[in-house]
């Protein structure tokens, strides 16, 4: 590679190092800081607003209508988080978090999302870690995002997809979002970080019926890896279910191209179900402010009686930064599930960080 051509990956590859912290945390923009005496305290707001248009067929359907969404390659939402500094390296901290939908000006992902359905919670960080307390998403959710191109996406993320959207028979149950949250968060070690997140059910008479999630995490140059293991047992459902979660995957960013792969199994004990999905992705700079993203994930799902399915899923899309906060896409994907007629999605859509 020419030292220009390297010159122009690498100018991409820290704006899209940027853009990805941006999209997990969003850096705020409305920013208030007030001292007193020897602390401060500041709040910030901040979001992401996204919309797209497409038209879906996924396998074994009929081609949907040309539609417009709320969401694509991220799901928009606002957010507030603040900050007191206590001194000593402590602080207390807080983050409130909505989504909403664009297209029709309602909050919440759907109907039943309460105002800060992403995130509610107030924390405590020293050096000995973060402790968090209220509504939290997942680390679990969280490691998925990291492990594939495509990012949080609902609507064209492979992984994502076969995992949570109910029109791919998701294999995870419960949200990406869990209530009732103590979470503890350990600093970095040479690179290596854990999370404990514990949510009790807030049921009545479901005691025990609690959720629980432990994750490690490593950071080292180009290497990134996640190890997590998930147990959602959901009370309120009939009959009650419990499922186990794992997985694990790894990126390596090489520069001209950053290479992602996840293996996922699941395990629905009380109704003898589960699933293993294997994914592979890769993100390949184009220019100094697009690239190329295109992953691929494959979930065997075993049901009563072996009745198994194979679901293939795959995406491609062009992205293009108009800037450092403003990115368009086109994205292509197929659906097929063994012994059904594929499904192909055509989409475009456009992403904004405020």
């Amino acid at each position: 590679m020419s030292s220009f051509k390297r010159i122009r990956a690498g100018r991409f590859v820290q704006m899209r190092r940027m853009a990805t912290v941006s999209l997990a945390l969003c850096g705020g923009v409305a920013h208030a800081q007030v001292v007193r005496g020897n602390t401060s305290s500041s709040v910030e707001m901040y979001g992401l607003i996204s919309v797209y248009v497409d038209q879906s067929k996924i396998s074994g359907t009929s081609p949907g209508a040309i539609q417009e969404g709320s969401g694509g390659l991220a799901t928009s939402f606002w957010g507030l988080r603040g900050r007191e500094d206590l001194g000593g390296g402590n602080a207390i901290i807080f983050v409130l978090e909505s989504f909403f939908r664009p297209t029709t000006g309602q909050m919440g992902r759907n109907a039943t999302d309460g105002l800060f359905s992403r995130n509610a919670y107030v924390g405590v960080q020293t050096g000995y870690g973060t402790l968090k307390l209220g509504e939290q998403t997942t680390q679990t959710y969280l490691n998925q995002i990291m492990l594939n191109p495509f990012g949080s996406s609902v609507v064209f993320s492979p992984l994502i997809v076969q995992s949570y959207t109910a029109a791919y028979n998701n294999t995870v149950i419960g949200d990406t979002v869990w209530d009732n949250v103590v979470g503890y968060f350990s600093p970095s070690f040479h690179g290596l970080t854990g999370a404990v997140q514990y949510a009790v059910s807030g049921v009545t008479g479901h005691q025990g019926r609690d959720n629980l999630g432990l994750d490690l995490n490593y950071e080292n140059g180009p290497l990134q890896a996640a190890l997590s293991a998930q147990r959602v047992r959901a009370a309120a459902t009939t009959p009650a279910s419990e499922q186990y979660l794992y997985l694990a995957g790894a990126t390596y960013n090489a520069n001209f191209a950053k290479f992602y792969g996840a293996v996922q199994t699941t395990n629905n004990t009380t109704l003898k179900v589960g699933s293993h999905t294997y994914e592979l992705g890769v993100s390949v700079p184009v220019t100094a402010f697009s690239s190329v993203l295109a992953e691929w994930a494959i979930t065997k799902q075993s049901a009563p009686r072996k009745q198994g399915t194979v679901r293939n899923t795959g995406s491609i899309a062009y992205d293009y930064y108009l800037s450092k906060r403003t990115d368009v896409y086109a994205v292509y994907s197929y659906d097929k599930i063994a012994s059904k007629a594929s499904g192909s999605t055509y989409g475009v859509g456009v992403r904004h960080l405020f």
